[in-house]
């Protein structure tokens, strides 16, 4: 069993890096992806975890894109080093991620909310670096703050796309994080590519775009879609030539406690082959942590 998709504190996760290996270890797993969002600060904790643990630890990070519909994140699977251009990448997300938040904050403060971004990031900041916050921690503070029952209201009612409150996320371009990925070493993959927004009768036309622009794999299997729509990406994906990831996005039992690591879509285990015959023939130079 392995898995090619979670998160840790380094990003937004509930557990730390050394913590989410731990948890792989007794899960039963033979090889872990960690791959936070726009960040690769946790890598090094994990690595050093996974040998101790005596697992496989896959070095990744998830970088946001710019894209009109939905959203578009890309994998970056097996880094063998962080580039200078993947620094200067993950610098500016964090960047861009600080003003959208501070930019949501105003908004909810203009509407007569009893919200400070200064105590956000007092609360929060225990755990989670300022440039590393994101709506799922805004969601957790206005729970804490009694202002919403749950964190999905917030999301439905301040925190989603179609809310007065919402403020899009500058993400990177395609191409240039392309670039970082393989700039440092690793393997561009499309992740959840529902979340796209695109419809079956256009997505293919989209992939072959994503394809034409270097990105190389593409997660099928991920437990934001169902059994039969994860077949049908696996399938698509074999035809156009990509190669094909599972991976259970796993971000901890308080944050989303219908994922475990280890399983995807239909509670199914990942099996090994998705790292063995489908991701590592394309990191022929990779040194297993």
């Amino acid at each position: 069993m392995v898995d090619l998709h979670s998160h840790s504190t380094a990003s937004d996760g509930e557990k730390t890096p050394s913590e989410l290996i731990l948890l792989a270890k007794e899960s039963g797993l033979e090889a872990l992806a960690l791959t936070d969002h726009d960040t690769v600060d946790g890598l090094e904790e994990a690595a050093q975890a996974a040998k101790s643990a005596g697992i496989i630890f896959v070095p990744g990070i998830e970088l946001n894109i710019q894209w009109p519909t939905g959203e578009f994140h890309l994998l970056g699977l097996g880094l063998q080093e962080i580039s200078a251009s993947m620094r200067a990448l993950v610098q500016k997300l964090k960047d861009n991620r600080i003003e959208r938040n501070k930019k949501i904050f105003g908004l909810l403060q203009n509407e007569g909310l009893d919200v400070s971004y200064e105590e956000f990031l007092q609360k929060r900041g225990a755990v989670h670096a300022e440039d590393t916050l994101g709506r799922p921690h805004m969601a957790a503070y206005l729970v804490e703050k009694k202002i919403v029952k749950n964190p999905q209201k917030a999301f439905d009612k301040y925190l989603s796309k179609g809310t007065p409150f919402f403020v899009d996320f500058e993400g990177a371009e395609l191409g240039e994080a392309v670039a970082a990925i393989k700039d440092s070493r690793g393997v561009p993959v499309l992740a959840h590519p529902l979340s796209l927004y695109v419809g079956w009768g256009k997505i293919q036309g989209v992939l072959q775009g994503i394809q034409d622009a270097g990105v190389q794999g593409l997660e099928a299997w991920h437990p934001g879609a169902k059994e039969g729509e994860c077949r049908r990406l696996e399938r698509l994906a074999r035809e156009m030539g990509f190669f094909v990831t599972a991976g259970s996005d796993f971000h901890g039992p308080s944050v989303r406690a219908d994922r475990k690591l280890g399983r995807t879509a239909g509670g199914y285990k990942i099996d090994s082959r998705f790292y063995y015959e489908e991701l590592l023939p394309h990191m022929p130079d990779f040194r297993a942590f």
